[in-house]
């Protein structure tokens, strides 16, 4: 991985109990050594933006990079205009388990999906 040319710096915070889960995950995929996580915007709508992680080998010039509880983490610098400062968990309870991220910069949903649908006024104007 080509540290040289990526911006070290605290961009968003993994809890440990997201960091245990994400490193099981790649060790079991054999990936723990040779990989990054990479954080990233996948797109947005009316009910905000969305989100997605992987695994990297090749993180890319202008990436920011971070390490957090011995895993490195990468993200685009569009992605980081809007994750930074996010929160990533990892949540279990009985019935189920998974990431949640909170980001204090995501802008907030359109009030049609906090509705719960389109309604009479058919939408926002990113669904139309």
């Amino acid at each position: 991985m080509a540290v040289a040319t990526m911006e070290q710096t605290e961009f968003l915070t993994l809890t440990q109990a997201a960091a245990d889960k994400l490193a099981a995950i790649m060790t079991e995929k054999g990936v723990r050594d040779t990989h990054a996580l990479r954080v990233f915007v996948s797109g947005a709508g009316c009910s905000g933006l969305q989100y997605g992680m992987g695994f990297d080998a090749n993180p890319r010039q202008g990436d920011a990079m971070c390490e957090q509880h011995g895993l490195r983490v990468v993200m685009d610098p569009v992605s980081l205009q809007y994750m930074t400062g996010a929160h990533i968990d990892y949540v279990e309870d009985p019935t189920s388990g998974g990431f949640q991220i909170e980001n204090p910069n995501a802008p907030p949903a359109c009030d049609q999906a906090q509705a719960g649908g389109a309604g009479a006024r058919g939408g926002c104007s990113s669904c139309r």
